[in-house]
């Protein structure tokens, strides 16, 4: 099936850069790309430039009917040029599968055939990456701007804690319209107007299982104009990305407490039903089990999970019953690994079997509670 594909790229004072890229990729890129496959278009998503960078797509308009030009009649900043580029795109151009590149050069019109390669492979989202084997950062960098770059981009995948994506803040992407359809309502704020985008856009892809593609690129330095980057683009990468960790480290802190209560709940209850009922341990640990999964779906609800709370009374019962179900796995893991315990090396050291089943139970339950009970509404 053919997919209507858009370059999207953001202007602003780009008029000694955007007619000769404009060009090239029409004259020497489109032409040898499958026809069959993509239907190749440029939207020209210009942020207000007093240079007259619009006029002049204007005028090439005439030449290439392929190519749009949307004008923000406010200056809305990359992430915010992105943002209605790719709604326009998506609401009035139809578009199936867009391109994120700069106006500059500095993204080499050549390789968007492999991106086209992997999204023809089943690939979401797919990202130009300067730190893959292939890829590279201009040799006449100052020894200070490539430790920026390479230690900047560590750094978000160090805080972050993901190691699957190399280049978290390559400016070279393709993004299915279904990626952009998930997170519009997310992206569509300010936090994201400026160069957190790159960052925030891909953090969200990634934690919607999406599935995400690299290809190597030679990132090129502007021979015309100023970049954009600057102190602001730092700061504000810091600040997301510690308050997104701190964010998602508080949860599982809240969840890790939770889990302590619901632990001394179900080890009270295996004691008094084994020591004062005479119930077999593996028995009496998945009775306690229940009893501590009561206990877990209050106060996640509550507490854990407030954020995203469920209260109307019909949804809490139909949530809980399918709590219960999904709690199920952890219950068997907690009664499988006791019977396993008893019939290896005896009724001793059952406690020891119940505190290692439980471990891998509150893994399993902290997954499935975060991706199926208070799963994130897109």
């Amino acid at each position: 099936m053919m997919q209507k594909t858009f370059i999207i790229i953001p202007t602003y004072n780009e008029k000694d850069n955007i007619g000769r890229l404009i060009e090239f990729i029409e004259e020497k890129v489109f032409p040898k790309i499958d026809k069959a496959k993509f239907a190749m278009h440029i939207l020209i998503v210009d942020d207000s430039s007093p240079d007259g960078t619009a006029d002049l797509v204007k005028k090439l308009q005439k030449k290439y009917k392929n190519l749009s030009l949307f004008l923000n009649k406010k200056k809305a900043g990359l992430g915010g040029a992105y943002m209605k580029g790719m709604t326009y795109a998506v609401d009035e151009l139809d578009a199936d599968l867009m391109f994120q590149m700069d106006a500059d050069f500095s993204h080499d019109p050549l390789v968007i055939h492999a991106f086209l390669d992997k999204i023809d492979k089943g690939y979401d989202l797919v990202l130009g990456s300067r730190y893959i084997k292939g890829g590279s950062i201009p040799e006449d960098w100052g020894i200070h701007r490539k430790f920026m770059s390479l230690v900047g981009n560590l750094i978000v995948r160090a805080v972050l804690w993901t190691w699957t994506v190399n280049d978290w803040t390559t400016g070279y992407r393709a993004i299915k319209k279904e990626v952009f359809e998930s997170l519009r309502k997310e992206m569509d704020r300010k936090e994201f107007s400026g160069y957190t985008w790159q960052i925030g856009f891909l953090h969200k892809t990634q934690r919607k299982g999406f599935k995400i593609a690299e290809v190597p690129i030679n990132f090129i330095d502007r021979e015309f104009g100023k970049s954009k980057i600057g102190a602001e683009y730092i700061k504000n990468t810091l600040l997301y990305i510690f308050k997104i960790r701190i964010r998602e480290l508080d949860r599982i802190i809240k969840f890790a407490v939770v889990g302590v209560i619901g632990f001394v709940v179900n080890l009270t209850a295996l004691e008094v039903f084994y020591k004062a009922f005479g119930i077999r341990p593996d028995n009496a640990a998945a009775m306690g089990a229940e009893l501590a999964i009561i206990s877990n779906f209050c106060l996640n609800n509550l507490w854990t999970f407030k954020d995203r709370k469920i209260s109307d009374f019909r949804k809490l019962i139909i949530k809980f019953l399918q709590f219960n179900l999904t709690s199920l796995g952890a219950v068997l893991i907690q009664k499988v690994g006791v019977w396993l315990g008893l019939k290896f090396f005896g009724e001793s050291y059952y406690l020891l079997y119940f505190i290692a089943s439980v471990a891998v139970g509150m893994v399993y339950n902290f997954v499935m509670y975060n991706k199926v009970i208070w799963k994130k509404e897109n």
